[in-house]
């Protein structure tokens, strides 16, 4: 098990981190073992990075080893798609778990051989309460359940019903085995869980062998049991279910036995982290799919752009804790943004074009100027670039009758052209509708390279451009929050909440020929107006983009609007 070399080493004590120092120290382990046991029923989110750091991280940091566990125990909604999408995310992330690769599955056997150990030993019967009534009798959390008539079946009798129920012959739902242990308990995990129930469905991996399936309460701590684990690391909501998982432990013949231990999962505003609702939100049709950009899974973010260190440094820098909250998106546009700024290479792409026309450059000529590809990385070097008579600049960079606080372009004001030259507006074009569609303006030779004239003269203003002769046209998709509130779903129907703004299909934009076949997924910053990566859906010679993260805009925020 490996971590990838751009990781972050520089990890901070925890409470998780000072227990598993203290279990060395003390000999209660030989060594650490952990594992990230996701349930194939859908992509990774952003939360998982959270566990998936975490458990990964601290066997790497002990010299130990984390398993990769597929909690398979519900072939109705479990799919191949799920497991390769998973194993694809965790390598993405910068993780590989080595020869350490399990199933829940390639433990039902056993698991079925310790269900009728707990059955004769009179700690689990086979119950047939139908599923509404059982729900009524386990009571409240201020008044206890009721026993069921069945718990007083005789061993043998559920022995009998238990292998029946395995040898299909009873339908879904018909009969559950229950643990017994006490429907007065006050916490609602210990009355009397399911631990088995009818599924006559197929499984990914076991096809039509069982028409049984074990609870994820029961597998999951047998699991980590069989494969030694020593450190079970779950999230918060697990820990009422964690009294359960002490007591299976306790009265299984099990060859290990590990402890839980909870941490708080990771919460993001604007975002969404059930996977019942990220599923719903791909079946409904809202997004594009499991990998929409606006999606909170590891798919999405990728596609989207976020380089996996960020993703984890974010991770590093929330820390772990045993407290809920919810962190701002901010901070995490923040850990996105820093590293793209030292690593993303710079380039020219204008969204919203306006013609640009320059009156005194001599006509059929071009000239080749010289652009930094990342000031922050002396070794990236330069390029070339073609400037020449005919330019695009932002229509947004223009305007006619400009406020006090507007430096850009307008009629009669000079600005600066990035690694160009000064030019002034003389003229504005209007179509018959009288709308802008090209600036008429004029250069000065003596300001190549952007460089200030010999006189010494400033302007307030460097726009970016692209060369009329050699633009690539593109599209550009610009991402915001798929949701419109901070807290989805807290007003009600989490769908009410959707933003109907959160995708932007820009066409006929124009991009520096350089990005004309930019490596898919690979980080770029668009001068002045954010990072931006390739998508999938690019073809030859017509690329598709789409934004990661935006810059700062001082001239947005005077607006009112969005950086």
């Amino acid at each position: 098990m490996t971590l990838t070399e751009t990781a972050p080493t520089d990890v901070g004590r925890d409470f998780i981190r000072d227990i598993i120092q203290g279990d060395l120290e003390a000999g209660r382990v030989a060594g650490v073992v952990t594992r990230f046991p996701p349930e194939p029923n859908g992509y990774l989110h952003i939360g998982h990075a959270k566990a998936i750091s975490l458990n990964f991280g601290v066997a790497e940091e002990y010299r130990g080893r984390c398993h990769l566990r597929f909690d398979d125990t519900n072939p109705t909604r479990e799919e191949q798609e799920f497991i390769d999408a998973i194993k694809r995310d965790v390598h993405w992330l910068g993780f590989d778990w080595g020869e350490n690769l399990y199933y829940a599955s390639d433990y039902f056997e056993q698991l079925y051989e310790w269900a009728e150990h707990l059955i004769r030993a009179g700690k689990a019967y086979v119950d047939d309460t139908p599923p509404d009534r059982m729900r009524s009798q386990r009571g409240t959390l201020t008044e206890p359940g009721q026993n069921s008539p069945d718990r007083y079946r005789s061993i043998d009798e559920n022995l009998d019903l238990f292998r029946r129920m395995r040898a299909g012959e009873f339908p879904n739902g018909a009969r559950v085995l229950r643990a017994k242990i006490d429907m007065a308990s006050p916490n609602m995990n210990l009355r009397d869980p399911v631990l088995y129930r009818i599924l006559h469905a197929e499984h990914p991996r076991t096809g039509n062998a069982w028409c049984i399936y074990p609870t994820y309460d029961y597998a999951h701590g047998q699991s980590d049991a069989i494969e030694g684990v020593t450190h079970s690391l779950c999230t918060l909501e697990f820990e009422d279910h964690r009294p359960l998982y002490d007591w299976l432990i306790e009265n299984l013949p099990v060859p290990a036995h590990p402890h839980q231990y909870e941490f708080a999962r990771l919460n993001i505003a604007y975002t969404v982290m059930s996977k019942r609702i990220l599923t719903r939100l791909v079946s409904e049709g809202h997004v594009s799919g499991w990998d929409d950009p606006r999606m909170p899974t590891l798919a999405g973010v990728r596609r989207r752009g976020i380089p996996a260190a960020a993703l984890r440094e974010f991770v590093r820098r929330g820390g772990i804790t045993k407290a809920n909250s919810v962190t701002e998106f901010a901070a995490f546009e923040y850990s996105v943004r820093e590293l793209l700024n030292r690593t993303a290479p710079r380039r020219m792409a204008v969204l919203h074009p306006l013609k640009l026309v320059i009156e005194n450059w001599p006509e059929g000529t071009t000239e080749t100027l010289e652009a930094v590809n990342n000031p922050e990385d002396p070794a990236a070097g330069t390029r070339a670039i073609t400037f020449g008579r005919e330019l695009y600049v932002e229509r947004d960079d223009f305007m006619e009758n400009p406020p006090k606080k507007f430096f850009r372009l307008a009629p009669g004001r000079e600005v600066r052209l990035r690694y160009g030259y000064f030019v002034t507006c003389r003229d504005v074009i209007r179509n018959a509708a009288g709308e802008v569609v090209e600036l008429r303006c004029t250069y000065d030779p003596a300001t190549r390279g952007g460089n200030s004239p010999p006189d010494g003269r400033k302007v307030q203003a460097t726009l970016h451009w692209v060369a009329a002769a050699d633009a690539v046209p593109a599209e550009v998709r610009l991402y915001s929050h798929l949701f419109a509130r901070p807290d989805p779903g807290a007003g009600g129907d989490i769908m009410a909440d959707l933003n109907p703004d959160s995708l932007e299909v820009l066409r006929g934009c124009l991009l520096e020929p350089s990005l004309a076949g930019a490596p898919i997924g690979e980080a770029v910053q668009f001068e002045r107006l954010g990072y931006f990566c390739a998508d999938p859906d690019s073809a030859p010679g017509r690329p598709v983009f789409n934004r990661t993260v935006g810059l700062r805009d001082t001239w947005a925020k005077v607006q009112g609007r969005g950086g």
